[in-house]
């Protein structure tokens, strides 16, 4: 009897016992950037909960993240922080479509004309550096306190980034494509919307995730300085009762909303890099 098929019929057997396989399959989720981020969050959950049991630090200024997760279950379950969610979120969204819709035209105008070039640019040098925070007395005195306000702090947050970068994603459209536009019969309107706008997509959306960022930042700041209703109404309520449970529930839904919205911008851009390149 031949050898062979024995060694054929081993071979699998060798494979299965062999020690590198599983030191790959390790070494394959180590690298892993999902596995490396949750991972790294367990592990300081878990690290956090036990060093706050092992010390008995008073929970008034480190509660464990076991009873922060019961006053966030609370919360969520008496309905006050849905509604303060859903309050924050129309605020936030509502001030940041106004200002890509009016950015994004804004910045290829400005990038298209030389001379709207050469007057906003003093505009933008002179308006974005200053602390969008600084604006609310002044908005609280034009418009109130009520929805106009939250919007227009939103927007305010929102627009600068995103007009900046479509200035830049525009310029750095290559000026043959827009040649071979014009010599096509194309019309300006048709160069921005056809050539400009598509070349201009990866940096409006790295505006749009710069400025998003910083809606949700000025919202919540308003928020705690003059709303009845939100996250950051919630959060100055919870911090004046001294109820450090819910301050820290409510910073975590702060920051579940923000990874939620990267992930929801980077697979948009995603797509939308995909047809520019189409």
């Amino acid at each position: 009897m031949s050898d062979q098929p024995i060694a054929e019929h081993l071979a699998p057997v060798a494979a299965s016992r062999d020690p590198i396989a599983p030191r790959g399959t390790r070494r394959a989720l180590l690298d892993d950037p999902r596995v490396l981020g949750w991972g790294s969050v367990a592990l300081v959950l878990i690290a956090w909960e036990l060093i706050a049991l092992l010390t008995g630090v008073n929970e008034l200024y480190l509660p464990r993240p076991t009873q922060i997760v019961v006053a966030l279950f609370d919360m969520f379950t008496n309905g006050r922080l849905a509604v303060d969610l859903f309050a924050t979120l129309a605020r936030v969204f509502g001030g940041f479509f106004i200002a890509l819709a009016i950015g994004v035209a804004l910045g290829i105008w400005i990038a298209a004309f030389d001379r709207v070039r050469a007057v906003a640019d003093m505009f933008i040098a002179a308006l974005y550096p200053l602390p969008k925070v600084t604006l609310i007395p002044l908005l609280i005195i034009w418009l109130g306190t009520g929805g106009p306000f939250m919007l227009t702090i939103s927007a305010l947050g929102a627009i600068f980034p995103i007009v900046i970068n479509t200035v830049l994603g525009v310029r750095q459209c290559d000026p043959g494509l827009v040649l071979a536009a014009r010599d096509l019969g194309a019309t300006q309107r048709q160069v921005m919307r056809l050539v400009l706008l598509p070349s201009a997509i990866p940096s409006i959306f790295a505006g749009a995730r710069l400025g998003l960022g910083v809606s949700i930042i000025l919202v919540v700041a308003a928020e705690m300085v003059v709303g009845k209703v939100g996250l950051g109404a919630r959060l100055y309520l919870a911090g004046q009762v001294l109820e450090t449970g819910q301050v820290f529930a409510v910073l975590i839904v702060l920051a579940a909303l923000g990874i939620i919205v990267t992930k929801i911008q980077d697979r948009i851009d995603t797509r939308l890099s995909r047809y520019r390149l189409a």
